[in-house]
């Protein structure tokens, strides 16, 4: 989701543990220069693309992306550990594994499949290829012949090039403010430093060792059980991915668990709640809603016009998942800002107050990790000059692309950029929740609104992409200084991995889209592949020009309802006893499966169940080995994503097909 909003709790440890020993560790850490090595990079480029072909599946499936930023630290742990060993097995002496190393190795893998994440290839860009423009209702007021721009991977690889890396620069000089004088949390990024400080303590080699072999165990049966599964589904409709657990009846209407290792595995590490909410969703809409709206055809839509049509049932569908993740968008973008405003405030108020007592309360360790995160400057005129002439690239190149985004639109969107990113920072820094998308959506909706009924659907989707990566990737990068400060790295070897993955990125991320859009059918709502946010961003762009006469009879009322109700239970959550509040479901969470079907959410809840009873027999093991059993289950079943692709594509086809009818 990433997705749409940060709604993944990673479970963090006390600060003490890993700022014991701090002055010894700083007199070991290496110069930036040898933070950055050939292996580390190599590691780097084989973790991104492992991920980016996993979260291009969660794209383009369900759009519902966990955070992945603990797993990839601990997949670099292990690659890198075993070639150490493996090296000095072999009788040669190697440079030896640092902490340093894990997290640029770490963050270089995060910043690569980051933009498989959020560039668009799930949403804002496939809303753009002709499959959507003809689902979204040909030749509309708002829908108009020829707004569509096929996929393709030069103009794609060019598109994030000079769009990705201005976002790099943007908030490069405000470090020192969000990380050392505000002391921001960023819970995402403290996690990461956790877990790699933990891997790199002599105590702690036993139960590295252990999380390593969980994560090779079920790795590998992840992978063969998806290389098993591949003999049976020799035909549409066919193999364990549609066994009818609950009966035929309820496989009709998409509840079934389907054996996806990956969900099961994205279940173990999102919270219990974001499951519950995917799974109330769904009992709401492909239980309840669905089956009652289509019994309506010919009263409340035409009934000779395909399911599959804006006007008909398919319609209720997306606009009803358009209206909660606006209200709960939002709720939370103004909850945000609010939140934000009232702490720069309350800093204001306190700049002037004597902050000595607070300085001789810091504990050494702190103030020697600030002096190692201070010592290595990188210099303002580096990060002003990178911005500004990345900026004017992008505001020559961007309007060439795409002629319905005029140049001057471009320009307006770089110089709001670094105040739109330095509040979503701040946001994120306070509550992990990454709101990138949600400013996207605000520039959708505007764009679109301004540029009019012939430019506005491409204006709003490109102008979209462009706010939504400058915004997140800066938030990215915080992140990640908030996991060098904790682990003794230098920002510069931190800014020039992050800048190495973006570039690995934006040239594996398309490679990866392309391999699903040759392989499989992407787009297809009764396919596997449906891309939901697709076809939900093109009909934001589509309601941004033509307004509310985009909907189909009485789907008007049904959308204020459920909007009225995100902004309730996100009011409810927030006002409430944390014991009842942490119970009220999550309405960005139920709106995925409200187009995309129920099977996935019984997966995700099935990892909630693994995770519910490991904890209740057994809570200290659990606590150290769910990340790395469900990182074990996403990369097996992800791994063999490539060799059923390169199968498909050579147009090998299943021996056997598994399927079920009544008798």
């Amino acid at each position: 989701m990433s997705n749409e909003r940060g709604m993944m709790e990673i479970e963090t440890h006390d600060h003490e543990e890993m700022s014991k020993n701090v002055e010894e560790n700083v007199k070991r850490v290496p110069p930036w220069t040898q933070q950055i090595t050939i292996r580390g990079i190599i590691a780097s480029i084989i973790i991104g693309i492992i991920y980016s072909v996993i979260v291009m599946k969660l794209n383009l499936t369900t759009g519902l992306v966990p955070n992945l930023n603990v797993s990839a630290a601990l997949l670099a742990f292990v690659l890198l550990k075993g070639w150490t060993e493996l090296v000095h097995k072999a009788g040669f002496i190697a440079t030896p594994f640092t902490r340093q190393e894990n997290t640029v190795v770490q963050t270089c893998a995060v910043a690569c499949y980051s933009i498989a994440v959020g560039g668009g290839f799930g949403s804002y860009l496939l809303g753009l290829n002709k499959r959507t423009y003809e689902q979204a209702g040909v030749d509309t007021e708002g829908n108009v012949s020829g707004s569509y721009k096929e996929p393709g991977i030069g103009w794609m690889t060019g598109f994030l090039f000079v769009s990705s890396f201005v976002g790099l620069l943007a908030l490069v000089p405000l470090r020192k403010i969000m990380i050392i004088d505000y002391k921001l949390s960023y819970p995402s990024g403290t996690a990461t430093a956790v877990l790699i400080n933990g891997f790199h303590t002599p105590k702690s080699d036993k139960m590295a060792k252990k999380q390593v072999h969980g994560f090779m165990k079920y790795f590998s049966i992840s992978f063969l059980w998806g290389f098993f599964q591949w003999f049976y589904t020799g035909g549409t409709q066919c193999g364990f991915s549609q066994f009818p657990t609950f009966g035929l009846k309820a496989w009709q209407n998409s509840f079934y668990f389907d054996f996806s290792m990956t969900y099961v595995g994205a279940g173990m590490i999102c919270s219990h709640i974001v499951n519950l909410s995917l799974l109330l969703g769904a009992v709401l809409s492909w239980g309840v809603m669905w089956p009652l709206i289509g019994d309506l055809k010919g009263k409340w839509f035409p009934s000779s016009l395909p399911e599959s049509s804006m006007k008909s049932l398919n319609g209720y569908k997306v606009f009803i998942s358009i209206a909660l993740l606006l209200g709960d968008g939002l709720y939370n973008f103004v909850k945000i800002l609010l939140f934000t405003a009232k702490s720069m405030i309350n800093r204001l108020k306190d700049k002037g107050r004597d902050t000595y007592p607070e300085t001789q309360n810091r504990s050494i360790d702190e103030l020697q990790r600030n002096e190692l995160f201070m010592r290595e400057r990188i210099p303002i005129w580096i990060a002003l000059l990178g911005y500004s002439l990345f900026a004017v690239v992008s505001i020559i190149i961007v309007p060439m692309m795409f002629p319905e985004l005029k140049w001057y639109y471009v320009v307006v969107a770089y110089i709001l950029a670094p105040s739109l990113s330095f509040c979503n920072a701040y946001g994120a820094g306070l509550t992990d929740m990454n709101m990138a998308y949600n400013y996207g959506k605000v520039a959708l909706f505007v764009l679109s609104a301004l540029a009019g009924k012939d430019s506005g659907v491409v204006a709003g989707l490109v102008g979209c992409g462009l706010i939504k990566s400058i915004v997140s990737i800066s938030s990215d990068l915080m992140h990640d200084f908030k996991t060098s400060h904790l682990t003794l790295t230098s920002p510069r070897s931190m800014l020039l991995s992050q800048a190495i993955g973006t570039a690995i990125g934006c040239v594996v991320a398309p490679l990866t889209f392309f391999l699903f859009y040759k392989a499989f059918d992407i787009g297809n709502p009764d396919g596997e592949y449906k891309a939901p946010y697709a076809l939900i961003y093109r009909n934001m762009a589509i309601l941004g020009v033509e307004g509310f006469s985009a909907l189909p009879q009485h789907c008007l009322q049904l959308c204020y309802a459920f909007f009225g109700f995100a902004i309730l239970a996100n009011l409810v959550r927030d006002l409430s006893p944390k014991k009842i509040g942490q119970w009220i479901p999550l309405p960005m969470a139920m709106a995925v499966p409200f187009l995309v079907g129920a099977y996935f959410a019984i997966d995700m809840c099935v990892g909630s169940l693994v995770v519910f009873l490991w904890h209740r027999f057994n809570s200290a093991e659990a606590s150290f080995m769910i990340p790395a059993v469900a990182s074990g289950l996403i990369c097996g079943d992800g791994l063999w994503i490539l060799p059923s692709s390169i199968l498909a594509l050579a147009k090998l086809k299943p021996p056997i097909c598994m399927a079920f009818k009544s008798r």
